[in-house]
């Protein structure tokens, strides 16, 4: 890639669209399938279910659309038609773009702030449900049964690349949740995770990475998968799954056997007490092959009022001392930003992530979920690096009055490409750039 522009990031989409196998034998192929899939990203893209709807009426009305101007779609099928073309691709064949912005990413310069802890990068992953029914369903869901009740669902591990104190996160390729994988949720997820490592360490090996979970990953076979790839931990340890290391700290606190740390530090708005214990090679679980981690604890306490706002442990495998303390448990917290910035955006911020945009009979609801990360992917790249899609971001003010401003000048208005939409928004809305740094 020669810059991080759209039509940069664009291409390697449709280069990856234009590789997607085909697998129709009929003569009916009206449509091709890279359309297919730009179609169906164009929707994520602008938020808008309806946005090819609205281009085929502006086709038939002005005889041009942004379906082509802004996604170079030769053709515009219909969403029933887009289902149909991609239900039977399997979404691997959209894992490359993650990676290719990821390298671009990097060597810009734009992932230097995502690099904390030793100097490793933090990320986050997490176990999310994309689809839940009782009625429709195909074979790569996951079947549980409640209540003599059936329920059918598909799930994902989102791995994201996060850092304190910064809102951006990177999404990166998720693993997809099989049936194969188990009939309970925690086998299910813990394979996929470790099906992702063994996939995508390598991807880390020029700078290393920290990998941020939680309890249900703590466990000695997926501590073990990190290690062997060179890879570092910090995750949740919760009493109940982990009795006996905190055996050993119960055992070693009795004996004045901990290491203690107290910090005071202001919020802005009040002081915050932090009471902080920690210790080094503990047993993770009991067997004579069991891995030694490192542990810590971290209690904190509105110093005026005496609240509790927090309270968690964690397991590591970066050395603990007093210098390293804070660090590690900032990391640990940064877990969250995997919820609030990349799960939670995704389904409740415009990119509908658990609507039902196509369930289909084989792969359309995961190739769905990949088209939908991209576009949250390149917006969040767009956020990072395009100032003049900062300063329109900022003057409307929320993220869904954007998507609506988008939405509304597409479905009445043709543009000749993205800069020259960014380029109206901008002019229209009396933006004007500030002084150079």
């Amino acid at each position: 890639m020669k810059s991080l522009s759209f039509k940069s990031l664009l291409e390697v989409i449709q280069a990856a669209f234009e590789t997607l196998p085909d697998y129709r034998r009929g003569k009916n192929v009206q449509y091709e399938i890279s359309d297919a899939a730009a179609g169906a990203f164009s929707v994520f893209f602008t938020q808008s279910p309806s946005f090819l709807a609205h281009q085929r009426d502006m086709q038939r009305q002005k005889g041009r659309n942004n379906a082509t101007s802004l996604f170079g779609m030769r053709a515009v099928p219909t969403d029933n038609q887009i289902r149909n073309l991609l239900d039977p691709i399997d979404p691997v064949h959209l894992q490359t773009p993650f990676w290719t912005y990821f390298t671009a990413l990097e060597k810009a310069g734009e992932l230097d702030g995502y690099r904390s802890l030793n100097d490793t990068y933090l990320c986050a992953m997490d176990g999310t449900y994309y689809f839940s029914s009782q009625k429709i369903h195909c074979e790569n869901c996951t079947v549980r049964t409640k209540d003599e009740m059936r329920y059918y669902s598909h799930a994902a591990i989102t791995p994201a690349l996060v850092a304190p104190g910064n809102r951006h996160v990177i999404a990166l390729e998720p693993e997809f949740i099989l049936p194969q994988d188990g009939a309970k949720k925690q086998d299910c997820e813990q394979q996929a995770a470790k099906r992702w490592v063994r996939r995508n360490a390598s991807r880390f090996k020029a700078h290393e990475v920290t990998i941020l979970a939680d309890d249900l990953h703590s466990k000695q076979p997926f501590c073990e998968e990190l290690l062997e790839h060179q890879m570092h931990f910090v995750m949740t340890c919760k009493p109940d799954s982990h009795p006996t290391l905190y055996e050993e700290v119960d055992l070693l606190s009795r004996i004045d056997g901990l290491s203690e740390f107290t910090l005071r530090q202001w919020t802005g708005r009040y002081t915050e007490v932090w009471q902080c214990r920690y210790t080094n090679q503990v047993p993770l679980r009991d067997s004579l092959d069991t891995l030694r981690v490192n542990w810590c604890e971290v209690i904190i306490y509105r110093e005026d009022t005496g609240e509790r706002i927090y309270k968690n442990a964690f397991v590591t495998s970066h050395a603990l001392s007093d210098e390293t303390l804070i660090p590690i448990i900032t990391a640990g917290r940064t877990r969250w930003k995997i919820e609030n910035e990349n799960n939670n955006v995704l389904k409740n911020y415009g990119y509908h992530l658990e609507h039902n945009y196509g369930h289909g009979k084989q792969y359309l609801a995961a190739v769905l979920v990949m088209l939908n990360l991209l576009a949250f992917l390149l917006h969040t790249i767009l956020d990072l690096t395009d100032r003049q899609y900062q300063l329109i971001r900022q003057e409307l003010g929320t993220r869904k009055t954007f998507f609506q401003d988008i939405q509304a000048l597409t479905r009445y208005l043709y543009f000749d490409d993205w800069d020259a939409l960014l380029n109206f928004m901008f002019q229209q809305l009396e933006i004007e750039l500030p002084p150079p740094d």
